[in-house]
């Protein structure tokens, strides 16, 4: 009798830490999920949004400005994390973020609604970088497939039933209600994880230093460079006077930070993240997934719409399917890296990618609904088999301490090309159509004319080649990442024991 008990006490600890897991895994799903929704369910709602409030001129920094706020914040909260622990920064971060949506809901203009945007930003950042942290966390290296799928899939659905609850609220509620919803959300991810999340007794120094020069300094650069990016050619041409001022400043800053951290104790960006190769490797390779990522998601329902003359709901198909692909292909990317490698599964992904990409400007014009439908399923599922292997292996070279800095870096990278790329690819297409309209129009303006019926079938033509272009200017970006795999980062990554 006596033997028995410890094996049934046993048992029954390791029932209440699977369950105590389980809800902790809950609320990291149901925080991403604020994260994943933001976005795809505001969009979807501006028209009613500009319509109470005005500001149609500015209605673009709803989506920018709490873009700049999350980009720019992944490194601090990714070096708090790594300090402080990552319960603390989430629970933070979820409260900053929960306030943000409540004020929105609140706004009496279009400024204060972006002003509030903002400070969401603040608290998305503490969500998308701390949320991907404590999967690796939870898991060990052979578990983490199953934890990262389920993050994939919410990223799928949000980005599928987005924008149908948004305009849902937005038609038959108030727009106001697409930042209250977040609320109940969050509050039960908040209440799961002080509840249920208890992280292990780690040692640490005895007194933390947190590099606030570094984090002030971070966010100045990254704020007033993302900023250029994001209003240059849209607010004011690229050669204008505030572009090159904003660029210069930027670049100005860029020589603060590198001074400001390098006499740092903590720096809030770390040398190693660049000197060690998988994970330099890594950055700049998933900066190349988005880049290449804006190709489809900014410009593919313009194609639907205007070429193949689909509904906007149509249109929004054609481009859902890779979020179907993509967590599947990624949940299954486990049986490939375990053979050959997390470098040479990305090699795979990343290549299948680039040729897909570069199969879209053969489709026939104008073509059918299930041949773009098609080239994205594909797409999808060449991504998962790339973005996984790289997040668990590069999670899986570092320790506790580093895990959070280093997550952060990926992500800041991925964020930054997704910013650079609609900033260049909106360029290309720019370009094309201007030449080949005779130098007018913008995608912005010949987009208008094609709602309206207004718009000859050369304009059609010209935006399939503008399309066709940016579809090119991805597969660059894919053999980039390619390329970079090969020749930068270890055939085999330096996987440390658990």
């Amino acid at each position: 009798m006596g033997s028995t008990t410890p094996a049934i006490r046993g048992k029954a600890t390791r029932r209440q830490d699977s369950a105590r897991r389980g809800a902790v895994v809950a609320a990291l799903m149901l925080a991403m999920a604020l994260a994943a929704l933001d976005s795809t369910v505001v969009s979807t709602a501006v028209p009613q949004i500009v319509g109470d409030l005005g500001g149609f001129s500015v209605f673009s920094w709803l989506f920018s400005g709490y873009l700049l706020a999350v980009t720019v914040t992944l490194p601090v909260y990714g070096k708090l994390s790594d300090t402080f622990g990552r319960k603390p920064v989430l629970v933070v971060g979820a409260v900053v973020f929960l306030l943000g949506s409540l004020l929105c809901a609140t706004a009496w203009n279009m400024g204060a609604l972006i002003a509030f945007r903002i400070v969401q930003g603040l608290g998305g950042g503490a969500l998308q970088g701390t949320v991907q942290t404590l999967a690796a966390d939870l898991y060990p290296l052979s578990e983490r497939p199953r934890i990262q799928s389920r993050l994939s899939t919410v990223w799928a659905v949000s980005a599928v039933a987005g924008p149908g609850l948004g305009g849902v609220l937005a038609a038959y509620a108030d727009w106001r209600w697409i930042f209250l919803v977040n609320l109940p959300i969050g509050a039960a991810a908040l209440w799961l994880i002080v509840r249920h999340l208890h992280e292990p007794a780690r040692k640490r120094a005895a007194r933390a230093r947190v590099d606030w020069g570094g984090a002030l300094a971070v966010f100045a650069c990254g704020g007033v460079l993302l900023t250029a990016l994001v209003q240059g050619g849209v607010a004011w041409p690229w050669l204008s006077a505030p572009s090159l001022t904003l660029f210069g400043a930027g670049l100005a800053l860029v020589a603060v930070v590198v001074a400001v951290e390098r006499r740092a104790a903590e720096p809030i960006i770390p040398g190693w993240v660049w000197r060690r190769r998988t994970i330099a490797a890594v950055n700049l390779a998933l900066g190349a997934l988005g880049l290449l990522m804006v190709a489809p998601a900014v410009f593919l329902p313009t194609y639907a719409q205007s070429v193949l003359g689909l509904a906007p709901v149509a249109a929004g198909f054609v481009l859902s399917v890779w979020t179907l692909s993509w967590p599947l292909s990624a949940a299954l990317s486990q049986h490939v890296y375990r053979r050959i490698g997390f470098r040479d599964t990305a090699l795979l992904g990343i290549g299948l990618a680039a040729l897909i990409l570069c199969a879209f400007p053969f489709l026939p014009y104008p073509g059918s609904w299930w041949q773009p439908t098609l080239l994205m399923l594909l797409l999808g599922g060449a991504l998962g088999l790339f973005q996984l292997p790289l997040i668990v292996g590069v999670q899986s070279t570092v320790g506790w301490s580093e895990r959070g800095t280093t997550t952060a870096s990926v992500l800041f990278c991925r964020q930054t090309g997704q910013t650079l790329g609609a900033s260049l690819f909106g360029a290309v297409a720019n370009g094309v159509l201007a030449a080949r309209l005779g130098g007018t129009g913008d995608l912005d303006s010949v987009t208008r004319a094609l709602d309206a019926g207004t718009a000859p079938e050369a304009t059609r033509r010209a935006i399939a080649g503008a399309v066709h272009a940016v579809y090119l200017g991805a597969a660059g970006a894919a053999a980039l990442a390619f390329l970079v795999l090969l020749l930068v980062a270890p055939r085999s990554f330096p996987v440390l024991d658990e």
